[in-house]
């Protein structure tokens, strides 16, 4: 009896393989992550490609946007995140008249991006336009408060 072969003898190095395969793509994948820029905070894929650019006084955000209104886009800066956004909705139609139309497609798209400034910025003077379906947001940086504060111990 002691040559007959036994189904499970391979199943501990077959285990021993799988979770070698396991932890090494995991820790690929946390690498992968933690090389991500600690500025996009976005969640998601998305096909909107967003450029920061540092150019001294303010930064720049380049976002691409083709086929956006300025009125399909939104902006919001809440601390040292600035968050945009963007809907729109497509219609397609498909023969017969404005009334009686027999088909019509509609088809709406949205994306969202948020990223974090390395520094903070002066809310109130932030300029944002669409040109050519390319949103370019001005941010200028805050003055640093060079006043001197003092500070009571308690």
């Amino acid at each position: 009896m002691a040559d007959r072969p036994r189904p499970f003898d391979g199943i501990d190095d077959l285990l021993d393989r799988l979770n070698r395969q396991i932890e090494t793509a995991a820790r690929s994948w946390e690498t992968q992550v933690d090389n991500r820029s600690k500025l996009d905070l976005s969640t998601g894929g998305s096909t909107t490609s967003l450029d920061l650019a540092d150019e001294g006084d303010e930064f720049v955000v380049t976002v691409d946007v083709p086929g956006y209104e300025s009125d399909d886009l939104e902006l919001r800066l809440s601390g040292e995140s600035l968050a945009v956004s963007g809907q729109r909705e497509h219609s397609q139609e498909i023969g017969g008249d404005e009334e009686n139309y027999i088909r019509r497609e509609r088809k709406t798209e949205s994306f969202s991006r948020q990223i974090r400034l390395p520094e903070p910025v002066d809310a109130d003077t932030v300029q944002a336009s669409v040109n050519n379906g390319i949103l370019t947001v001005r941010l200028p940086k805050r003055e640093a408060d060079e006043e001197a504060h003092s500070i009571d111990i308690d």
